[in-house]
């Protein structure tokens, strides 16, 4: 009768996502079939001058992916994303990996490695089939995107024609670099919510979720925001490699988590400390390396300004760093292991928004504000409310991307970035963010709770998830 209850309620959560992959196709049906071959761009229209000499207008600027020659790909921007995607794809599996799973106890150390890798797997055969085109091509709406990239369908290249696609944002990069660079970030950002319900979801809850959550919401806000047809696009709300679109977005997420979930048996009550802070610290250490792809990876080229995105991004992740660890150090008497670990991911977070458009003085600004903030976010605002962020990815992530996102608008530099900035139109994507990350997060996790049931039972968490998901263990 149980495995016959359990067969009843996965059809029900399968057909629940057909629906709803369903109304994202209806959203964006109108922009037709998919083409495999896009428009090239638009030739510039020629003009006479009052000398009477013939010069050519400034072509329009692409908004659709283009198909071009081998000539006008430039090979060292190629060779940058190519480098800077191994080093996104590194900062989940390992680095996401072992920093979470050192901060488990032991009994789901393997549980929770399984989490980043399986998600990695999970996120790229999605993005293949649907989110990189409702992400990343115009749709019917600023809303979603379309069908047009659905399978990667018109990423193209030819070796005999000597012709490729390139994005429409990426113009001297091959479209499947690109396409697969934003694939890395789509990779972690669901990855990056496990650590709010570490130690008591179900593993094959955690698949749904992550897999349903990463179209319902990381593909429309991303979209939103870095597509240029996306409505926070045209509104100038300023993230230049994530710090909305990835980290308060996984970071509110992961707040919906643990308000669904509940708190682990024991919270308050035992001593749930970290299993292994040699994998922690090792983690972090992967992520601040991997970030520079991150961050300096978003300027789509081998340039000046990743050159500024990677300093600013290195500034100020010391400096949360230094501020998280000499906080501590006053508060409790001693600095942490854990506490470093955790200002320095604080700042990466914090600089993401900010690390195309500001300089190293900012840098600091940012690194401080995020080690301060964050540290008060992750101990003392956490114990207030009484919310079981198992390993403080809302403390971190969410309250880093605010503040990063926030200050970006203050401390945006025109010189570096071309742009200008405003706090309160960084304020509308922070909280266009929270209030749609949330609420979505909590019906999809609420549906899952009712069909497949979200958490292990009592004696399965008490056993560890090792064992009762996966029927391993570390000896």
């Amino acid at each position: 009768m149980r495995t016959d209850c359990r067969t009843y309620h996965y059809k029900q959560l399968l057909w629940l996502t057909v629906l709803l992959l369903a109304s994202i196709s209806g959203m964006a049906s109108r922009v037709g079939q998919a083409q495999d071959a896009p428009a090239s761009v638009t030739a510039p229209a020629a003009t006479t001058t009052a000398e009477g000499s013939t010069t050519s207008a400034p072509a329009a600027v692409p908004t659709d992916p283009q198909i071009v020659g081998f000539d006008k790909i430039n090979s060292g921007d190629t060779a940058w994303m190519l480098t800077s995607t191994a080093l996104v794809l590194m900062m989940t599996i390992p680095g996401l990996a072992l920093f979470y799973a050192g901060m488990v106890r032991k009994k789901n150390v393997l549980a929770t490695l399984m989490q980043s890798f399986a998600i990695t797997c999970l996120v790229s055969i999605l993005w293949w089939f649907i989110g990189y085109s409702l992400t990343f091509t115009r749709g019917s709406t600023a809303f979603i995107g379309g069908l047009s990239r659905m399978f990667f369908g018109g990423v193209l290249y030819d070796h005999d024609k000597m012709i490729l696609s390139v994005s429409h944002l990426a113009l001297t990069i091959p479209e499947s670099v690109y396409a697969m660079f934003q694939a890395t970030f789509a990779i972690i950002t669901p990855a990056l919510i496990c650590g709010s319900f570490a130690e008591r979801m179900k593993f094959s809850a955690m698949l749904w979720f992550m897999g349903i959550w990463l179209l319902l919401v990381y593909c429309p806000i991303a979209h939103w925001v870095w597509e240029p047809s996306g409505w926070l696009n045209a509104r100038g709300v300023l993230d230049f490699a994530g710090g909305t679109v990835v980290h308060i977005n996984a970071g509110i997420a992961g707040l919906a988590s643990a308000f669904a979930l509940g708190k682990r048996q024991g919270f308050g009550r035992e001593s749930l400390a970290p299993h292994n802070l040699t994998l922690t610290l090792i983690g972090a250490s992967l992520l601040w390396v991997g970030w520079f792809g991150f961050n300096a990876g978003s300027a789509v080229a081998s340039d000046g300004r990743a050159g500024m995105a990677f300093a600013v991004t290195h500034i100020a992740t010391a400096a949360a760093a230094l501020s998280w660890m000499f906080v501590e150090w006053v508060a409790k008497g001693k600095p942490s292991v854990l506490g470093i670990a955790s200002g320095a991911v604080a700042g990466l977070v914090a600089v993401t928004p900010a690390s195309g458009f500001v300089g190293p003085d900012s840098a600091v600004i940012i690194g401080v504000a995020a080690g301060i903030v964050c540290f008060i976010s992750s101990t003392s605002v956490k114990r207030a409310f009484g919310y079981d962020d198992s390993l403080d990815a809302f403390g971190v992530h969410c309250i880093g991307g605010i503040v990063g996102a926030l200050l970006t608008g203050a401390l945006v530099s025109k010189q570096i970035s071309g742009s200008d900035g405003s706090v309160l139109t960084q304020l509308l994507g922070v909280g266009v963010t929270l209030v749609y990350g949330f609420i979505m997060s909590m019906v999809i996790l609420k549906l899952i709770d009712v069909t497949i049931g979200l958490r292990v039972t009592a004696d399965e968490e008490r056993e560890g998830l090792d064992i009762s998901q996966h029927g391993e263990r570390i000896e």
